[in-house]
C-alpha cells in the first residue's frame, strides 16, 4: 500500500539547516511531490517544526536520511497516509 502523505516533527538547530535547505533535500528523495515545513517553536538553541509530505509512494526510510544529511532530526511521525487515494483527516465528534 503506497505512503502518499506524511507528518513528521522535526526539530533542527538554530543555525542550520535552513527551511529552504531542509526542503530542497526532501524534495529530492525519489516520490516526494511537495513538501511544507511549518516552524511550531523556538528555543535558544533549536527550532521545532511540522512537515508535511505529500506524494504517490514516500519511502520514510529516504525521507529521514535526507532529513538528518541535511542536519536536522525527526523527533517522531504524526500522521501517515496510505492507500489509493489521500483521505483527509475527519475530526472525530464527542
Amino acid at each position: 500500500m503506497p505512503i502518499r502523505r506524511l507528518v513528521l516533527d522535526v526539530d533542527m538547530a538554530i543555525s542550520e539547516p535552513s527551511l529552504t535547505h531542509l526542503a530542497q533535500k526532501i524534495e529530492n528523495v525519489p516520490g516526494v511531490q511537495a513538501v511544507n515545513i511549518s516552524v511550531t517553536e523556538i528555543d535558544v538553541e533549536t527550532i521545532g517544526t511540522d512537515v508535511t509530505i505529500e506524494g504517490d509512494d514516500l519511502d520514510l526510510p529516504a525521507i529521514q536520511r535526507a532529513i538528518e544529511h541535511a542536519g536536522a532530526v525527526v523527533h517522531s511521525t504524526d500522521e501517515v497516509v496510505a492507500g489509493a487515494y489521500t483521505l483527509d483527516r475527519t475530526p472525530r465528534k464527542r
